[in-house]
């Protein structure tokens, strides 16, 4: 097993990156799929409805793919086990008493929040706070 499980080192050393893009949460069918399309993804979901494509805001208008929303990325940079129980929550759930939401996709590494992008000063501001003692 790889990476850190115990939730109190996992928030002590919540050091945290701002992807400079914005990006789009956008569903396609899996036939309207590019080798193009692919090169410019940074999460797909599999899910019976289509496939949940999340890409650069450019690149989904460049693709004429709808989306509800522009979202920034902030990469939680602790090397997160895929076993470790609670960050998700924590993170999200201080999120949520603020009104922010956050979705979360966990990488076998690292774990990216995305927000609203007129949330991402709170939400900084907010997880930073919970990584302070």
């Amino acid at each position: 097993m790889t990476g850190e499980t115990r939730l109190d080192v996992l928030l002590s050393s919540l050091n945290m990156r701002v992807r400079e893009e914005r990006y789009a949460f956008c569903t396609t069918p899996l036939s309207a799929v590019t080798p193009a399309l692919l090169e410019v993804v940074f999460a797909t979901v599999a899910e019976p409805e289509g496939l949940t494509l999340v890409l650069p805001v450019r690149a989904a208008e460049e693709f004429k793919l709808r989306y509800d929303g522009a979202f920034r990325c902030i990469t939680l940079m602790v090397h997160s086990s895929l076993h470790a129980v609670g960050l998700t929550a924590a993170v999200s759930g201080r999120l949520a008493e603020r009104g922010i939401s956050a979705n979360v996709v966990a990488g076998f590494y690292h774990d990216h929040v995305f927000v609203p992008e007129d949330k991402i000063d709170d939400a900084l501001s907010i997880l930073t706070a919970l990584g302070s003692p």
